[in-house]
């Protein structure tokens, strides 16, 4: 009780005057005791709640960290690009919308984007960060988004010619050390002529073996190539304007403009069919290969995580799946992918990250596909990279 009468009076920030009977602290920081310790995280909270009541405490907690345990910057960020207010919903357990990230980017980071800036990592150990906006996508991952990509008629042809095709998709079988894996989804292989396709069944080798289901591309697809081709070099430019360091190409990427000439299609029934964490396979599409990934039908989460270095020594994942433990780590990110979506895996994804689709317990069905997700990841074969 004396050292809570004794403690020190508060310097009265500016912020005092526009929420009278509120307390903040000079400096944009807490004011400690005599004891030189931090006013406690429940008191922060108990502010912040009484200043924005319909947020919600782990939003508050959240934006707190954020904000180093400022009080007075939470303030500002949510007075500068008010955050949604209104009362929360129930979290649904299917694909939800949230408010961008961009809110709680500082003032001057959101200015400066048209210059190459590294942002701090916002994932957290354990933890996963959904993210839906193109805009929080393009900062936080090596990826970039664009929804609603084709006009609707063109993305629902092809998703029924492609539903027409799936029943005689296969699953593919592959071995991984010593034992015979079957994938979890099924897929084909196209290529744009037939003259690749006779290549391919007879030059291309795929975790060992030769593929025998190749396929032409369908017209179709053909026809969507094209749109995909100019979307994704445009996507391109924009990376390395405002992602690459010096506005340049990383070392060993293409020089050359993106041209598809093969897609692997997979086809995802219900939420069970899933695919773990792995990065794609880059021996004919050489180093910082760019992949374009057309989502039709069924939502699902695609989800990524930066591939960290692994510690003999650490035994604090004993008894959880290797991949959980990595995944982990630094925590990971949820990318939610809708009907006639486009996202681009940009030239650092298949070498510093990993990718998977994520299981999902609910799914909300297509008018057309019912319960099931098809993706078509175009790539460009380098000829410089043919097996001769």
């Amino acid at each position: 009780m004396e050292a809570f009468i004794s403690r020190k009076r508060r310097n009265i920030s500016p912020l005092s005057e526009k929420f009278p009977g509120k307390l903040f602290s000079s400096k944009n920081k807490p004011e400690n005791d005599e004891t030189g310790e931090e006013e406690s995280t429940d008191i922060k909270l108990a502010t912040l709640a009484s200043l924005y009541p319909s947020v919600t405490q782990e939003t508050l907690l959240d934006s707190l960290i954020k904000a180093d345990g400022s009080v007075t910057a939470v303030c500002e960020v949510y007075d500068a690009s008010p955050y949604e207010l209104s009362p929360k919903k129930s979290s649904a357990k299917g694909i939800g919308h949230q408010t961008s990230l961009a809110a709680f980017r500082r003032s001057d980071d959101r200015q400066s984007g048209s210059a190459f800036k590294k942002l701090k990592s916002m994932t957290r150990k354990g933890q996963t960060l959904h993210l839906y906006t193109a805009e929080d996508i393009a900062a936080h991952t090596p990826c970039s988004i664009i929804h609603n990509f084709l006009p609707a008629e063109e993305a629902t042809m092809l998703l029924e010619e492609l539903l027409e095709a799936a029943p005689t998709f296969e699953k593919q079988v592959f071995k991984l050390f010593d034992n015979v894996v079957q994938s979890p989804h099924s897929a084909c292989f196209y290529v744009d002529s037939l003259e690749e396709q006779a290549r391919q069944q007879t030059e291309y080798l795929y975790n060992g073996s030769f593929l025998t289901d190749i396929r032409q591309i369908t017209p179709q697809m053909r026809a969507v190539s094209t749109k995909v081709q100019v979307a994704v070099n445009q996507e391109i430019a924009t990376r390395i304007t405002h992602h690459y360091p010096d506005g340049k190409k990383l070392k060993y990427q293409s020089p050359h403009d993106w041209v598809p000439n093969a897609a692997f299609v997979n086809c995802y029934k219900g939420g069970g069919e899933s695919v773990g964490y792995h990065s794609d396979q880059l021996t004919y599409l050489g180093p910082r290969a760019v992949i374009g990934s057309i989502s039709l039908g069924v939502a699902r989460e695609f989800r990524v995580r930066k591939i960290v270095a692994r510690d003999e020594d650490d035994e604090s994942g004993k008894g959880q799946p290797r991949a959980n433990v990595r995944a982990n780590a630094e925590g990971q990110i949820s990318i939610h992918l809708p009907h006639n979506s486009l996202l681009v895996m940009h030239a650092e994804m298949q070498e510093e990250w990993k990718h998977s689709i994520h299981p999902a317990s609910v799914i909300d069905p297509h008018p057309i596909a019912g319960n099931k997700r098809i993706n078509i990841t175009y790539r460009h074969y380098r000829e410089s990279f043919h097996p001769r």
